[in-house]
């Protein structure tokens, strides 16, 4: 069974995607949460294990659309932690 922890990000529209791209390419992460700086939710996306390419590029352009609008903004991730087994 896998915990989870959450991590939370402040970045600038500016450095939204590509700091999106860099946790998709991590792999563990479960969900992205997108708030602006005033803690409103903008954008959720979960993220499943094996999803590759194409699939996130409608991902991309949605979030390459929201940098543009917003200025200060928070990412939270939800990471996915490998219970590391006892011996």
């Amino acid at each position: 069974m896998a915990n989870f922890t959450k991590e939370s990000f402040n970045l600038d529209g500016e450095s939204l995607l590509k700091k999106v791209k860099e946790l998709i390419n991590e792999g563990n992460i479960r969900k992205i949460t997108i708030h602006d700086k005033e803690g409103k939710e903008l954008m959720s996306f979960p993220l499943t294990l094996g999803v590759v390419g194409a699939v996130f590029a409608p991902v991309f352009a949605a979030v390459g659309a929201l940098a543009a609008l917003i200025g200060e903004c928070t990412i939270t991730v939800e990471r996915e932690e490998e219970e590391k087994e006892k011996e």
